[in-house]
């Protein structure tokens, strides 16, 4: 039997943007990975589009600068891509994970092509340089993983 465990979106300033329910698929030391679907009718990405019912499989940790969504096609299931976000490290407990967006998004084909977005919104918000220094760290660690195809499934 799955757990159910809430995500919790929020932006830099801590504040609740959004929640939805997942499947808890697997625990580590360090991270949390769950099933969720997307429930918006449709987001153009620019390098992709996500629709209602596309499968993600969510993974989330404790100690680095993102997390990594692989996504689903809720047509055929065939694989999209990675959605990747900068973020603070998330705090997880039993029954949920919660997570601060620093606007930095990558979108990672399944073919391996790389695309980073939002660089507009994130060089707009307030944050401390240290904090500013870590997401792009997290940036460049995110395009590494994907060159070398090590983004989790």
């Amino acid at each position: 039997m799955m757990n159910e465990i809430t995500v919790y979106k929020h932006d830099e300033k801590g504040r609740e943007v959004w929640s939805y329910p997942a499947s808890l698929l697997k625990r580590g030391e360090n991270c949390l990975q769950v099933e969720a679907y997307f429930d918006r009718d449709y987001v153009d990405l620019g390098p992709a589009v996500l629709e209602r019912g596309d499968r993600f499989v969510e993974t989330f940790y404790s100690d680095r600068w993102y997390n990594v969504f692989s996504v689903y096609s809720v047509a055929d299931g065939s694989h999209k891509g990675w959605y990747c976000n900068v973020t603070r490290p998330a705090h997880i407990d039993d029954h949920s994970v919660r997570s601060d967006d620093l606007a930095l998004d990558v979108w990672v084909t399944a073919q391996g092509d790389v695309t980073v977005m939002d660089e507009d919104e994130f060089a707009e918000l307030e944050l401390p340089d240290s904090e500013r220094r870590r997401a792009r760290r997290a940036l460049q660690e995110i395009v590494t993983l994907a060159g070398e195809g090590n983004l989790p499934y």
